[in-house]
């Protein structure tokens, strides 16, 4: 079976677990009748458009069916979105828990694990990087202003600006992923911040390679795979700067070589 990277350019599943109920939607004369909707921000889909692939949004399915809609897919970028079920990782719920999304959570899990386990190319992001440990076994920290009341992990400027500083470890796949033929990356890079919750247990064959100030974690990745990294902050909205492009870029030649299903 082919896959898009053998038509030039790979297909990149973006899933997305965000949910917009009915009252919380603006309805015009025009627009289609109020219903519960999907939400996915399209800095997502123009971020991997941009570094060279085609899109494509990962509607929840029966289990069943994530085999097949991965034998088309070239690379999985698991995105933000609500906080995690704690069910999923064996906790009980924090009395400061956001709203969450079982049935989702669910079905982006079973895409992580069953990616994982056919070795396609993941960039997690943000939520989708406690996604990523939570697959892979690991916990999270539920209420991070709890567990951390002295840093400010959700800024209150645009996602296109930066809040804090992190620090990188040299040598790590996501050092070498931030860089270019131009730009070597830093130690330190300034990122953005919007997270509610962060990883606390590590999952398995993960290692943390980037920091904030805090010691809280900003980025984990598995180094025995040619490209499994998860980031904490919101790459897809900085892709302006050299090394968020170059991650995108990194993730979408990595997904090229894919090997066609037989």
């Amino acid at each position: 079976m082919k896959r898009g990277a053998e038509h030039g350019r790979p297909l990149i599943g973006v899933t997305t677990s965000e949910v917009r109920e009915p009252k919380r939607i603006q309805q015009t004369p025009e627009s289609e009748p109020k219903v519960r909707e999907m939400v996915l921000g399209l800095t997502y889909l123009r971020a991997i458009e941009a570094a060279g692939a085609l899109p494509m949004v990962a509607p929840p399915l029966p289990e069943e069916a994530i085999g097949s809609l991965l034998d088309r897919l070239d690379g999985i970028c698991l995105s933000g979105g609500p906080d995690l079920d704690p069910d999923t990782y064996g906790a009980d719920p924090h009395p400061e828990l956001g709203p969450t999304e079982p049935d989702l959570d669910r079905f982006e899990l079973s895409v992580a694990r069953c990616a994982d386990a056919r070795e396609i190319p993941i960039l997690a992001i943000c939520r989708g990087t406690q996604a990523l440990n939570v697959a892979r076994g690991g916990s999270l920290i539920q209420h991070l202003p709890e567990a951390s009341p002295d840093f400010a992990h959700r800024q209150s400027a645009p996602g296109n600006e930066t809040s804090h500083t992190i620090e990188i470890e040299p040598g790590s796949r996501l050092a070498a992923a931030l860089g270019n033929d131009e730009v070597e990356v830093a130690d330190e890079l300034d990122v953005n911040s919007f997270h509610h919750q962060a990883i606390e247990r590590l999952g398995e064959g993960l290692k943390i390679t980037a920091r904030a100030p805090d010691g809280t974690p900003e980025a984990i990745e598995d180094q025995s795979r040619p490209f499994l990294i998860g980031v904490q902050w919101h790459a897809e909205t900085l892709v302006h700067r050299s090394y968020e492009a170059a991650l995108f870029r990194h993730f979408v030649e990595a997904s090229r070589l894919v090997p066609a299903v037989a």
